[in-house]
């Protein structure tokens, strides 16, 4: 049936070859007009391109021309022509889909095409690359070519300024690392004004060595880290005054939605206790966050019952379970507000500010392509996920490397004395080794060997990209000795040096088989590129990890029983289709953890969407004042309803409660009484509590001018957008970590992560809403109206370390504070004179 399956898939990549032959053909029919053409007259085809486009001609009827007209660029400025093995790969990556096309069969010149072709739509084409070497190394190489044509070329390096990055994004042709396109895709969602912005839209973009960014590196996000600028002192601060106020007299609480708001008398003893104007200025967003939260502390979290302490920590108790949640930590500034409230030690935590994963970040291209030596593994991923397929392209020489049957040892011990010493007879003979081993532990275990032995030798574990690709380089020249973990050097050639054919090529020797059959296929493609001789040949032991967790036990009796010894090697083809068997097996399991990931990160892609949609609306408009109205709308609406519960009769309706909520949010005292609301039906408090809203709105507009009031808008919706979408962000990755527990009650973790998380994003808009009304209406406008940002960017995080980011913080201007008299009342709002309370 396997056989079956892959003859059938074999049969369709020769079907698409063959019909790809045909454009092959049109394309190196055009090579005589080419030839006869100046260097100027071959240039001028790219305008002569473009307006073609521009006039509604697709680009699958240009590609034959351009291409021919990459293919003699090339020609001229690369010395390079391309085979029509590269053509035929040039129109995959065209199409969307990925060539797999073996090592040394010149993927970068192959990409040349599809990106000149798709950059006529001045769109922009994004080259992905593993590191930053390949990275700059490929803009210079091929920008020459690209230039030549007409095109700009830009790279985007980490360190660039926003200037910098955004002329590089502005260039028909951008080179650059995943992450790095990742983190300004991210950054740019988190802009105060869109001029700050550097990606246009992401229009198409050909990712190198797909395989590795795709697939390898798609189980770990992107994250963005950073400190809200909050010190520990203002939680102490907040809890200190929170400690003064009285229930019902300085606020109130409501049971139900366990909300604790501040009365007018109360925001005036805050005003009078912080020294401040206005509690509700934008100055002072995070100090009324801090003492509604200190708030909710003192008056709706209760020890043990919703926490206790232990061991001088908060720790969170499971409301279903009733147990311990150590190490995780209530969002928003909620638990350090229980730390000030317990007295204990309060902990400063770093917030995500914005995360996504490779896979999200790569489906939102409008046509993602790739290219690699080894995809077709991995076939079902790809077209599963990304909706590309793999297609195997066809050597333009046959490959003449033997690929031997592995030698399975019995001890590692003897393993790596093997390797050493068969290393040992070949540096002898003059041709040259790549040693691939699986960890930095075992290249510097066989690296100890050979120096007991003499043999001069490299070790390579990709520590640097620039030493790496040179040291590569070198590995075919006669009696090299290259030691190498097994993603080491990709995208870098290795060419034999003189005299070496005539030995044999390069000798690739495997230390043991990877858990992807796609990473040794990797290690045996270093040798036999472009129908250059070679061999590759993999040690095993029965102790490596890979035999430890598939089966070993029956193959180590059947060796006790053939009475084996432990330095005689066994070359079984049989042993070997048993690991591959193995390597199939791990593949599945990590492609179905991949796809987990990608499920519960689509809960996320969703969200995300609607509020990077909802930011840029507010970025792009002139006037907020239909959004902000509606806002105010909603928050009247679900505030009538929690208190007009239908259930209920109207007797029982808790009208004193709603126009202190009211009161709180939306409107001033005495704007709407009891009386006014005495007899109403839920729709007619509605129609007459907005119609007060939409009044005192105007009023205020009209009070500070409509532009200070368009801006003003924009600067508390931003914030509260942000602040808000960050601490969800927090909450969505702890109920993520919690929920397989559900699992256990006979519950689908994704169902109820789905649901869990709808709600706590309907929430979370609801809290949007409310804190835009109430600052739209409450705060007191500042001639020097400022976005802010709401956390400093402190943390880049990714797959392969940290791309820190430290930007001189502004300083604040010093605000000089009036002290009281002795005789004078004192600020808190007591009462009594200052010398006889807080001045005591």
């Amino acid at each position: 049936m396997i056989g079956l399956i892959k003859k059938v898939i074999g049969d369709t990549d020769q079907r698409k070859t063959k019909k790809m032959q045909k454009t092959v053909n049109e394309i190196e029919g055009y090579a005589d007009e080419m030839k006869l053409l100046s260097d100027s007259d071959l240039a001028a085809k790219t305008n002569q391109f473009k307006s073609r486009y521009e006039d509604d001609e697709d680009l699958e009827s240009i590609l034959p021309e351009a291409y021919a007209v990459v293919r003699e660029a090339s020609t001229r400025v690369l010395g390079m022509t391309p085979y029509p093995v590269q053509l035929m790969g040039a129109i995959v990556l065209h199409h969307g889909d990925t060539a797999e096309m073996k090592t040394g069969e010149g993927k970068t010149l192959v990409a040349t095409m599809p990106i000149y072709l798709n950059a006529l739509t001045g769109k922009g084409v994004h080259v992905v690359t593993v590191n930053d070497y390949l990275a700059r190394r490929d803009s210079e190489d091929m920008g020459r070519l690209y230039e030549f044509l007409g095109l700009t070329v830009g790279i985007n390096e980490k360190g660039m300024s926003k200037e910098e990055k955004r002329e590089a994004y502005a260039c028909d042709v951008i080179y650059g690392t995943n992450n790095e396109f990742g983190f300004d895709y991210l950054r740019d969602n988190m802009v105060l004004y869109k001029e700050q912005m550097v990606q246009r839209e992401l229009h198409f973009a050909v990712v190198d060595e797909v395989d590795s960014i795709l697939v390898d590196e798609a189980r770990t996000p992107l994250i963005i880290s950073g400190s809200v600028e909050q010190s520990t002192d203002m939680y102490l601060k907040a809890d200190s005054f929170v400690r003064l106020l009285d229930e019902d007299e300085d606020y109130t609480y409501e049971e139900k939605s366990k909300n604790a708001r501040l009365t007018e008398k109360g925001v005036n003893k805050a005003e009078n206790y912080f020294k401040i104007n206005n509690l509700f200025d934008q100055g002072n967003v995070q100090l009324t966050h801090l003492i509604n939260q200190s708030l909710k502390a003192h008056r709706a979290m209760n020890r043990d019952d919703d926490y206790v302490v232990e061991d001088g920590n908060v720790v969170i108790v499971d409301q279903f379970t009733g147990r311990l949640m150590k190490g995780r930590r209530y969002g928003d500034g909620l638990h350090q507000a229980i730390e000030a409230k317990e007295e204990l030690p309060i902990q400063k935590e770093s917030m995500t500010l914005a995360s996504i994963t490779f896979q999200n970040l790569f489906r939102m291209y409008q046509k993602l392509s790739g290219m690699t030596g080894t995809a077709k593994t991995e076939e079902e991923e790809f077209r599963n996920i990304y909706n590309m397929n793999v297609i195997s392209i066809p050597t333009n020489e046959p490959i003449m490397r033997e690929d031997k049957a592995d030698l399975i040892y019995k001890t590692q011990d003897a393993k790596f004395k093997a390797v050493a010493d068969d290393i040992k007879e070949l540096y002898k003979s003059g041709q040259p080794v790549l040693v691939g081993t699986a960890s930095v532990d075992t290249s510097e275990h066989v690296s100890g060997l050979l120096k007991k032995r003499r043999v001069p030798h490299h070790v390579l574990n990709a520590k640097n990209h620039a030493n790496e690709a040179e040291i590569i380089k070198n590995a075919g020249q006669k009696n090299a000795v290259t030691i190498a973990t097994n993603m080491a050097g990709r995208g870098t050639d290795i060419k034999l040096g003189e005299g070496v054919p005539e030995l044999g090529g390069l000798f690739v020797i495997g230390t043991e088989r990877h858990e992807s059959r796609r990473v040794d296929n990797q290690l045996r493609g270093r040798s036999g590129r472009q129908g250059d001789p070679g061999a590759s040949q993999f040690y095993l032991s029965m102790e490596d990890v890979l035999m430890r967790r598939f089966g070993s036990e029956n193959m180590q009796g059947m060796l006790d029983k053939l009475g084996m010894e432990e330095d005689s090697p066994l070359e079984s083809r049989l042993v070997s289709r048993a690991v591959e068997q193995a390597q199939k097996r791990v593949e599945g399991h990590n492609f179905d953890s991949r796809k987990q990931i990608l499920q519960y990160d689509d809960v996320m892609r969703e969200q995300r969407d609607i509020i990077y949609k909802q930011r840029m609306d507010v970025l792009e408009s002139e006037n907020l004042q239909e959004i902000v109205l509606g806002m105010m709308k909603s928050v009247v609406e679900r505030t009538i309803a929690r208190f007009t519960p239908e259930e209920e009769v109207p007797e029982d309706w808790d009208i004193g409660g709603l126009i202190a909520e009211l009161n709180s949010t939306v409107l001033f005292n005495g704007d709407v009484t009891q009386n006014d609301l005495y007899g109403l039906e839920p729709e007619e408090i509605q129609e007459l509590v907005y119609g007060q809203v939409e009044a005192n709105y105007k009023a205020k507009e009209a009070e500070i001018g409509e532009e200070k009031m368009r801006e003003f808008e924009k600067v508390i919706m931003l914030r509260a957008v942000d602040r808000k979408w960050m601490n969800h962000i927090d909450q969505m990755d702890q109920l993520r970590q919690g929920i397989h527990l559900r699992a256990y009650a006979q519950n689908d973790p994704l169902r109820e992560y789905r649901f869990e998380g709808y709600n706590m994003f309907e929430d979370m808009v609801a809290s949007i809403e409310e804190e835009v009304s109430r600052y739209v209406m409450k705060s007191r406008i500042r001639n020097n109206i400022q976005r802010e940002a709401v956390a400093d960017e402190s943390q880049s995080q990714a797959v392969h370390g940290n791309n820190n980011k430290e930007e001189d913080k502004k300083k604040e201007p010093v605000r000089k504070v009036k002290e009281a008299g002795r005789n004078d009342a004192c600020p808190c709002g007591s009462g009594k004179k200052y010398k006889h309370c807080h001045g005591a």
